[in-house]
């Protein structure tokens, strides 16, 4: 059963399985461009295995129906979000789970609240800072020179015609919305994104991954088809494994796992989670 909360400062939607009053709760983080939805498939899964455990599927600041916030576009800022959400509608996050954007948005909150969760994972998501670059950052360049749309299928093949694969450019044409006038239009703002983005490249995490706050396990999840960790990103986080601050898993598919492997996803979580 998919319920949707009461509108809050972050939209979100808590996936519990029906008939049950789960005592612990997972919120997840979504990637650049996405929405809180693109879990939902994991979130079922994960509620029917595990019903003892409810999923708030979270919209980010700029993102889904999490709009109208103002500067600065940040990582710290969403994580600040995602705070202020648990604090106003009186949740307790026992697990964090972050995709790619969304993880580096996990270790921050997970480094500013005053109580880490019992679990926080990392999906594909590298903690450390680089230059603007790849897909995520090749994308917005799509967002200025596109749209609008006479329909979201347009705006696939518009996405597909810049050399994306098509199951990338289906989950972001789901970004594309009537406006009213017989138009579909990118609900991003390109600026929005950029500024979310940049800051991102620049800030480092590593330090949460390495010195986790007391009493919060890590699990950090590779996708075996990603090239998201480079050979010196894994080598720090086998270091960490190792030394016994972190779990690592790997799973098949590529960057997008909800999408290419969710039984995969949901089986890991409901075995792991406590």
């Amino acid at each position: 059963m998919t319920t949707e909360a009461v509108a809050s400062v972050l939209h979100h939607e808590v996936v519990a399985r029906a008939g049950t009053a789960p005592q612990k709760l997972m919120l997840v983080l979504h990637g650049i461009y996405g929405s809180g939805r693109n879990w939902r498939s994991v979130a079922q899964r994960l509620t029917a295995e595990r019903p003892d455990w409810g999923v708030a599927l979270v919209d980010m600041r700029c993102h889904g129906r999490s709009s109208g916030f103002s500067p600065p576009h940040s990582v710290e800022s969403c994580a600040g979000d995602v705070l202020d959400l648990e604090e106003r509608l009186g949740l307790r996050a026992d697990a964090v789970l972050g995709h790619s954007y969304g993880g580096k948005v996990a270790l921050l909150r997970a480094r500013m609240g005053r109580v880490g969760p019992r679990q926080l994972w990392l999906v594909d998501a590298s903690p450390g800072a680089r230059r603007p670059g790849g897909t995520a950052w090749r994308m917005l360049d799509v967002l200025r020179r596109t749209g609008p749309f006479s329909s979201r299928r347009d705006a696939r093949a518009a996405v597909e015609a810049e050399d994306f694969r098509p199951a990338v450019a289906a989950w972001m044409a789901l970004n594309a919305t009537p406006d009213g006038a017989e138009r579909w239009t990118w609900r991003l703002d390109p600026s929005e994104m950029e500024a979310l983005l940049r800051d991102y490249f620049r800030t480092d995490a590593w330090n949460v991954v390495e010195n986790p706050p007391a009493g919060t396990e890590v699990h950090i999840v590779v996708a075996t088809r990603s090239s998201v960790f480079d050979a010196e990103a894994t080598a720090r986080l086998q270091r960490a494994a190792a030394a016994g601050r972190v779990r690592f898993h790997k799973v098949a598919g590529g960057h997008w796992l909800n999408a290419d492997n969710p039984q995969a996803v949901s089986e890991l979580l409901a075995g792991k989670l406590p």
